[in-house]
């Protein structure tokens, strides 16, 4: 919704926040504003994907107990599957799907793993080229291109509520299969 706000408030005259060559204006109450929820928001995704991380953590080693197999994919690729160009493109839905295979042998893959996946790569790349470089840029970015910010905002909002289908799913076939 700031980038909605920012649009229609439209630029100032002085331009964007960053001038260029080491110089800032002085920032509009709703940039102020934008920068607080913006960094509100990059606390709350790390809280969330340290959360996601540790479930998955725990989700793989049940899977290694119930299948009495090792993982497809190394330990350190959990976490490096995030973060490794290319490999990020594949590896850590990979592991999702390893995790299933291995926890419910011959059952199919939840549909809302393939979504998740799907969402995750269109929020993604998309954020690589809006939301890079500084807060002030994605200001600037916001009013001339707010809808493909929010096009970019939906894709990661649904990628969450995918996920918590991914996470409800992998976590009812261990259940169902531990007991």
């Amino acid at each position: 919704m700031w980038q909605i706000q920012l649009a229609a408030a439209g630029q100032p005259a002085s331009g964007p926040p960053d001038q260029g060559g080491g110089q800032h204006r002085t920032l509009t109450a709703l940039e102020n504003a934008y920068r607080v929820v913006s960094a509100l928001g990059d606390a709350a995704t790390v809280l969330c994907a340290i959360a996601f991380l540790a479930w998955l953590w725990r989700v793989r080693d049940n899977a290694r107990t119930l299948s009495g197999h090792r993982p497809r994919y190394a330990w350190p690729w959990v976490y490096a599957g995030w973060i490794v160009p290319t490999a990020n493109l594949w590896i850590p839905r990979g592991i999702v799907a390893d995790i299933h295979r291995a926890s419910a042998p011959g059952e199919r893959l939840p549909h809302a793993v393939n979504w998740w996946w799907g969402l995750w790569l269109v929020s993604s790349l998309g954020a690589v080229g809006l939301y890079a470089g500084t807060t002030d840029a994605v200001i600037a970015r916001a009013y001339a291109y707010a809808p493909l910010l929010l096009v970019v905002d939906a894709a990661a909002v649904a990628t969450a509520v995918a996920g918590v289908f991914v996470v409800r799913a992998l976590t009812a076939v261990q259940q169902k299969h531990m007991h």
